[in-house]
């Protein structure tokens, strides 16, 4: 690990944000732009890690082939340096190898999401030798859902059900005998309390949360005893909302004697998660003219900044510089319409304020080229503003 730190701080750090941090987290060219970066913002702990490991199994594994399940983090630009190592991927859009060619003692490595249960099986059986870069805020989820089987509980999962994360937690809860359900919105939350307190069609209730509960799930049965867990990157607040409410029902179902023989609830939340969406909100109280996210569309914890920044100003979420074309035209992602969209005259004239934040799977390199990009669209030069090379 320590041999590959420099090669991997070579590939994302930043001296430019560095020196903002140091600054007091503002840069600024006086009567023209100032730009305001969150207290926290970028590579997590947990990220880190697994970039670092993948690094290293290239190194300790110089001429044996490498696999990856799936992408390592949601970044673009990250995962093309995992590709360019000569690391295989097994899924996704730019797959290049297929699991069944595995062989013995192939390499693979478990991304920072985790994996199934009956996939670590299969891999096993053939096997195959383990990276393993799973975060470990993911797997205190597993230990709780575990426990939740165990203990005969139903794991309600507040999540998305589609994520490889909750992929990988819903089928913790299958392995030990248990079930889960799947609660992405809290509309949906309000089914769910809807059906325990009032009951339902059974029928739609399971085409509604198709793809989204274990396999055998019956809510007439299954509905008596729920413990909550969710996804890590999922907003604190609804998260918080989406155990209340089913608290709620729970109570008004059984009693508040009873609450503890039919709900329980632990805060699964990563803390680097809740960090940045923390900071960003105090970044959201001072006066700025617009927000930009930086991170891969489809990172959720990023997703959740963007929302933030959203409802509170012109907000534009972008997965590198490059998306800002000039001062009259930025190409930038709209997660309504789940494409990427184009908007005329986003850079305001004048002197004006730029908040900047970026999810925990963003590099600082991404960031200090957003910056720089900012500043040059403005006529101004970094390296002049900062005797920075």
């Amino acid at each position: 690990m320590e041999a590959v730190q420099a090669q991997v701080l070579s590939h994302y750090r930043s001296e430019l944000v560095e020196r903002i941090r140091a600054n007091g987290h503002v840069l600024s060219a006086d009567g023209l732009l100032t730009v305001k970066l969150a207290k926290e913002f970028g590579f997590c702990y947990g990220v880190e890690r697994a970039i670092d490991l993948a690094y290293a199994a290239r190194k300790v594994f110089p001429d044996r082939p490498i696999y990856i399940l799936g992408e390592i983090i949601h970044n673009p630009e990250v995962n093309d340096q995992i590709r360019a190592m000569g690391i295989k991927f097994l899924s996704g859009k730019e797959k290049d190898a297929d699991i069944d060619d595995l062989k013995k003692d192939d390499v693979v490595i478990i991304p920072a999401f985790g994996t199934e249960v009956a996939m670590r099986t299969k891999l096993q059986e053939k096997g195959c030798q383990f990276v393993d870069t799973t975060c470990g805020d993911v797997m205190s989820v597993w230990k709780r859902v575990r426990q939740y089987s165990k203990d005969k509980v139903t794991s309600i999962i507040h999540g998305k059900a589609w994520h490889e994360e909750t992929k990988a937690t819903s089928s913790q809860t299958t392995s030990g005998g248990g079930h889960h359900l799947v609660v992405f919105t809290l509309g949906e939350t309000d089914y769910v309390c809807n059906y325990i307190l009032n009951g339902g069609n059974k029928s739609e209730f399971l085409n509604k949360f198709k793809g989204a509960h274990s396999e055998g799930f019956d809510p007439d049965i299954h509905l008596q005893a729920i413990g909550v867990a969710n996804q890590t990157t999922m907003l604190r607040g609804e998260t918080e909302e989406v155990q209340r409410r089913l608290k709620t029902a729970m109570i008004q179902k059984y009693g508040a004697g009873e609450i503890e023989k039919h709900f329980r609830f632990f805060d699964t939340i990563c803390g680097a998660t809740q960090d940045r969406q923390d900071a960003l909100e105090k970044l959201l109280r001072e006066p700025m003219d617009l927000l930009l996210v930086i991170g891969g569309y489809n990172s959720s914890n990023t997703s959740h900044l963007a929302e933030m920044g959203e409802a509170k100003l012109p907000t534009y979420f972008i997965k590198n510089a490059a998306k800002m074309v000039s001062e009259k035209l930025i190409v930038h992602y709209d997660q309504h319409k789940a494409e990427e969209v184009e908007t005329s005259d986003w850079l305001p004239l004048g002197r004006i304020t730029v908040g900047i934040t970026a999810g925990a799977s963003c590099p600082n390199n991404l960031i200090e080229d957003t910056i720089r990009r900012l500043f040059e669209l403005r006529g101004v030069s970094v390296r002049e503003l900062l005797d920075i090379k």
